[in-house]
Formats: C-alpha cells, structure tokens, sequence
C-alpha cells in the first residue's frame, strides 16, 4: 500500500480554499472537493482562520498577512533583544577593562 505524503500547502493556497467557505457558501466537504484537500484539512484550516480573524496566534504557519507580519516583527524584536543583551554585556566587558587599565 502506498504512503500518502502531505504536500506542503502555501498561505495563498489556504487562503484561496478558505474564501469557497467563508465567502463563498461552499460547505466544507464541498471546498475539500474543489481544492483536491482532505475534508479534515479544509477544517483545520477554516478554524485556523477564524481563531487567526479573531487575534489568535496560531500554532503552525499563518495564513493571513496579519498575522505573517505578526509573526516577522516579533522574530525580528527577538534578535533585537538578543542583539542588545550582547551590547549589554560587551559594555561592562569594556568597561571593566578601562577601569582596570585607569588604576
């Protein structure tokens, strides 16, 4: 028996699937159909979507912009924050050894 193999799903396609539901009227079954996804997936996704509408950070990878972008800004806070505790840390570093060397 062959193996089924998820096939990796972009934003744009998830977004395009979720509009025959959300905007569109197609059940979930029906949307399932139309886009050649699993019914299960099709409601992952549905679901996603609403909790993501609603402000929710989702688990995996976002289907919205919002919160694409959402997701981006806060990488890029993390590395600031990283970057800064270095700077921190190099500071004293330094100014240890200036005191060190004034004496």
């Amino acid at each position: 028996m062959k193996k089924k193999h998820k096939l990796p799903y972009g934003a744009e396609f998830k977004r395009e699937a979720n509009q025959l539901v959300t905007k569109q009227g197609y059940s979930v079954t029906e949307a399932a159909k139309a886009m050649g996804v699993s019914k299960n997936g099709m409601r992952l996704w549905v679901n996603q979507l609403r909790g993501e509408l609603q402000g929710k950070s989702p688990l995996g990878s976002s289907i919205t912009q919002e919160q694409q972008k959402i997701r981006e800004l806060e990488k890029k806070i993390r590395r600031i924050e990283e970057e800064n505790t270095i700077l921190k840390k190099a500071s004293v570093i330094e100014m240890s050894d200036f005191l060190n060397n004034s004496r």
